[in-house]
């Protein structure tokens, strides 16, 4: 089933998400080498594509896993988490509906 994790960051969390980025990256990469990876990525914190300095306000992530606990259990293993990126994570259940 599919699950989409969405991440909240704390204030000014540019610098620790930046230097967590590539062990972050390293594990959607696995997700998507699996094929179970629909999408993922990060809210710029204001209207743009490259938000610079003003940085991010949370990420998404849509991908398949076997339950709603190993969905928490990958996402709580986030090296954002433990950088202090994230001030909250939320893990639900998704249904893809579109595209077809």
């Amino acid at each position: 089933m599919l699950y989409c994790i969405i991440g909240d960051d704390v204030p000014n969390s540019l610098d620790k998400r930046l230097s967590v980025r590539p062990a972050h990256l390293e594990r959607l990469t696995k997700l998507q080498e699996a094929g179970r990876l629909i999408l993922a990525g990060p809210n710029p914190a204001i209207d743009s594509i490259d938000p610079g300095p003003a940085g991010f306000s949370g990420s998404l992530i849509v991908a398949e896993f076997d339950s709603l606990e190993d969905a928490k259990s990958w996402a709580n293993a986030d090296p954002y988490i433990g950088a202090g990126v994230y001030s909250n994570v939320l893990v639900k259940p998704f249904k893809k509906v579109f595209p077809t």
